[in-house]
């Protein structure tokens, strides 16, 4: 494995290929929106050294940037794990796996000269965009255009380069934008090897035989229908008035195909109302995007730039308002009518459509969130726990004197150790420590390995120590291998209130009791030094939130643990959130809650027979069981 450093392009250097162009790497991670997000330059030389030296291995992230210290990437598998998280010997949890994938991009594109486009966000620090999204603003930038429009990259913005801001055309809210200068990416020369140009053809340049792009390319004279009949002349002057519709897309120059495409059964969704996709539908590039918008269907590679929308057809449309030269498809819409205009449908009735597939424009029905209204007589406290009300306050537990002290408290010396990896590091255990030189401490050798005493799983001391110093320093230890905790971990959880009492109403599933209803109340603050960005403003979206258990002997045993979990500041963290993209804001943390009461079908209501069991797996995963929880 490398030691950290930068990947610089070498004059003549050759994967593959003979005389085939320069092309630009980036390297990017599949979020929970279905986005790939790159990775930095830094990381991304990183990564292409330790592909050159081992194109099957693995990359410990750590070694480059101290903040992705528990991230580790597979090049065989080409999927991204977390240390602290991953279990070797059991199925990983939810969110602690995710694609990667390596994108070429021309050497003239923003990532090739080492641009990097950035919004502001709530708590002032700067987001980075999407690679795609950082190419086609610059590339407006560089054409001198006063805005760009960004609906047809799967956002409802509108980039102003005159005041440097972006605009939502729905809420008119603006934030500002910066263009910096960054470490170029890593260039390449050659043709994409074989082993990162899945699915077969994609580097080639012939057509791919898998059943997503088959049915991709039987409606492209379609969508090309489509876009050539709302074609219109860009004219000059201001961007248009706020709301405007969705503009069609034009070719981006820059963007190049992703070496890596993912699709198969989770490409297809539903269609919503007004041919809303609910689901996301991934284009031949790999990118993934959930349609939104009406009609707005994403194509790879391509943006508008400084155009007006055109009117889209009404939600009632016919074959009668189906422009010449634009086919129709066999679509229902929600009074039974048929065919509509193929705008309607988005692009996940267009392939639907072409695999044979019926679709019918549907309205999806309602959650049902919160119970009636009750009244205060009717609110009971839950029995066998004493009080309705628990609070947290920022208390700092005591701290060891130093993280050696702690690592060795729960390690054993071990003078032979076997010539197996080190799963922190990935360097050999008879080897020294990966960390040796970006971490020293006195009296530490980098070859010393010490064995953890209740799982015996065995890394280097200082890989530990690395470990230890990127999480709480609460004085406890979790072996990212089993996730055995050592100690009594505990959280980062702003201050905040838990209220809990028994409403006389039941849940789906469990008619013969009532339920438990759960009150979390967090208020936005300034992060404290255990947090990602002391000093700096976090935000507290969606408070107060209620959650819901069935007032049962279970349900008051999960309870029981909540309330433990809270003290310990183990319910909540403060970090980016998964729903809305927002960072510095308080989010779930790992422990699922139940917040829907009378329906399920956001996944997060009842019926739910295995919730409580696997909530009851969560808190023993973060060290709350009942021969562990404080007593109630």
């Amino acid at each position: 494995m490398s030691r950290p450093g930068i990947l610089l392009p070498v004059s003549g250097q050759n994967f593959g290929g003979q005389g085939a162009p320069p092309r630009v790497v980036v390297w990017e991670w599949l979020n929970e929106h279905g986005r790939w997000r790159p990775y930095t330059a830094t990381v991304c030389h990183h990564i292409e050294n330790a592909l050159r030296e081992d194109g099957r291995g693995r990359v410990a992230l750590g070694q480059i940037d101290t903040q992705l210290a528990p991230y580790v990437i597979d090049l065989q598998t080409m999927h991204q794990y977390r240390q602290d998280t991953v279990s070797h010997f059991s199925l990983p949890p939810l969110g602690t796996v995710r694609p990667v994938r390596r994108s070429f991009f021309e050497p003239s594109s923003a990532p090739g000269k080492g641009i990097v486009w950035e919004w502001e966000n709530d708590a002032g620090s700067w987001t980075p965009y999407d690679t795609e999204i950082c190419i086609a603003i610059q590339n407006a930038y560089e054409k001198q255009h006063p805005w760009l429009d960004l609906t047809t990259l799967g956002f409802c913005y509108l980039v102003h380069f005159h005041s440097m801001c972006q605009v939502n055309r729905q809420t008119h809210r603006k934030r500002r934008l910066r263009r910096r200068m960054d470490l170029a990416y890593p260039l390449t020369i050659g043709s994409i090897p074989k082993s990162q140009s899945w699915p077969v053809g994609s580097g080639s340049g012939l057509p791919c035989s898998c059943t997503q792009c088959l049915l991709v390319n039987s409606t492209r004279a379609a969508s090309n229908a489509i876009l050539a009949s709302q074609k219109v002349k860009v004219p000059p002057g201001p961007p248009p008035a706020l709301p405007p519709p969705p503009p069609p897309p034009i070719h981006q120059p820059g963007l190049r195909q992703s070496s890596t495409f993912s699709g198969g059964a989770a490409g297809w969704g539903r269609v919503g109302e007004g041919g809303r996709s609910v689901g996301s539908i991934r284009n031949g590039s790999g990118f993934s995007r959930s349609q939104s918008v009406p009609g707005a269907a994403p194509y790879p590679g391509q943006n508008n730039l400084n155009r007006p929308g055109v009117q889209r057809t009404s939600g009632s449309s016919s074959r009668a308002s189906i422009p010449p030269g634009v086919p129709a498809l066999p679509v229902k819409n929600l009074n039974g009518t048929g065919p509509v205009h193929p705008a309607l449908a988005g692009m996940t009735g267009i392939l639907m459509c072409a695999a044979g597939l019926p679709v019918c424009l549907t309205r999806a029905p309602k959650p049902i969130l919160h119970p009636p209204p009750v009244s205060k007589e009717d609110i009971k406290p839950v029995s066998g726990i004493s009080g309705i009300c628990r609070k947290t306050k920022k208390k700092h537990l005591k701290k060891s004197k130093n993280p050696e002290e702690v690592v060795r408290r729960y390690i054993q010396k071990v003078k032979s150790p076997p010539d197996e990896d080190c799963t922190i590091c990935m360097e050999r255990l008879v080897t020294a420590s990966g960390y040796d030189g970006v971490l020293s401490h006195r009296g530490l050798r980098a070859e010393l390995v010490g064995k953890l005493g209740k799982c015996n799983h065995m890394y280097h001391v200082l890989c530990l120590v690395a470990m230890y110093n990127n999480g709480n320093k609460d004085g406890s230890l979790q072996c990212p291998t089993c996730k055995a905790i050592y100690g009594e971990k505990t959280g980062t959880q702003p201050p905040g209130k838990m209220e809990f009492h028994v409403i006389p109403h039941s849940l789906p599933g469990y008619p013969e009791c009532k339920t438990i209803r759960i009150v979390y109340d967090i208020p936005s603050g300034i992060q404290g030094p255990e947090h990602p960005n002391p000093g700096r403003k976090f935000t507290a979206r969606g408070f107060p939130r209620h959650c819901y258990l069935p007032d049962n002997e279970k349900g008051r045993k999960v309870l029981r643990l909540l309330v433990a979990a809270w003290d310990r500041r183990l319910i909540f963290a403060i970090g980016t959130s998964s729903t809305t993209g927002e960072s510095n804001t308080v989010v779930w943390n790992e422990i699922h809650h139940k917040t829907e009461f009378g329906s399920n079908l956001t996944g997060h209501g009842y019926p739910d027979l295995n919730y409580l069991d696997n909530v009851l797996a969560e808190l023993n995963l973060q060290g709350v069981s009942e021969d562990r929880a404080l007593p109630y």
